[in-house]
């Protein structure tokens, strides 16, 4: 179940209707649009796992999903960011699967470019500094372009914020 402070709580099915009504309500600004997908996690008594589905119309705002999983403790950072990739790569193929099984997505889809922001960054003090270039390849091998940080804010912002 994906949540929005825009529309509650609904089934992953129905979000690209949704995303479907965000681009067509912002066509009039000509602006750029994309959809962007970022994951964070946090560890707890278990690691708690925030997908994150934004639409942003530059300029002009957006609107965004995001989904709550837990798992056992996951300690090792790696591993973590391991799993906050897989998850958003994950969340994109379903969704475009829907989208590409639909001749009424067809022109958001092509206009609509779909990106993944990864929750690591260049850092010489951090700890996921040596895993950017594995992750970055395995997003681009899948076929999305990627962000790290600092331009990572639906994984290092959105996703964070509601992981906390």
């Amino acid at each position: 179940m994906f949540k929005s402070p825009t529309y509650g709580k609904l089934d992953f099915d129905r979000i690209p209707d949704k995303i479907l009504k965000f681009y067509t309500d912002h066509l009039k600004y000509e602006s750029p649009m994309q959809i962007i997908i970022g994951t964070d996690s946090q560890n707890f008594d278990t690691t708690k796992i925030v997908s994150v589905i934004a639409v942003i119309c530059e300029g002009h705002g957006g609107i965004f999903f995001y989904e709550i999983t837990k798992q056992p403790l996951i300690r090792d950072v790696r591993t973590k960011l391991h799993v906050e990739t897989n998850d958003s790569l994950r969340v994109a193929q379903a969704l475009v699967e829907i989208l590409e099984g639909s001749k009424a997505y067809e022109e958001m889809y092509l206009n609509c470019p779909i990106a993944i922001h990864i929750d690591a960054g260049n850092s010489t003090s951090g700890k996921t500094r040596e895993l950017i270039p594995e992750l970055v390849g395995w997003i681009k091998a899948c076929g999305y372009d990627c962000s790290v940080k600092p331009e990572s804010f639906v994984a290092s912002t959105i996703a964070d914020r509601l992981s906390k």
